[in-house]
């Protein structure tokens, strides 16, 4: 098994949101608590990181308006 690059939160926020509106850590801990999405965190005692390429496909998977999709 190959290691991943963990994100933090903080980071998590700026590359889902970018650096102009980062998503607020605290709303990926909502995210995290009601299951609102499907991004899935390691927990590490309190500290909660993120696989970057868990980040990439969570992006991937609400990619809308490419080629084939039939989403509008």
């Amino acid at each position: 098994m190959a290691l991943s690059r963990m994100l933090t939160p903080e980071k998590t926020g700026r590359v889902l949101g970018g650096d102009e509106k980062p998503i607020p850590p605290e709303t990926l801990e909502v995210w995290r608590c009601t299951k609102r999405y499907d991004l899935p965190y390691v927990k590490i005692g309190r500290l909660v990181r993120y696989r970057e390429e868990d980040v990439a496909a969570f992006i991937e998977r609400r990619l809308r308006g490419g080629k084939g999709d039939s989403t509008p």
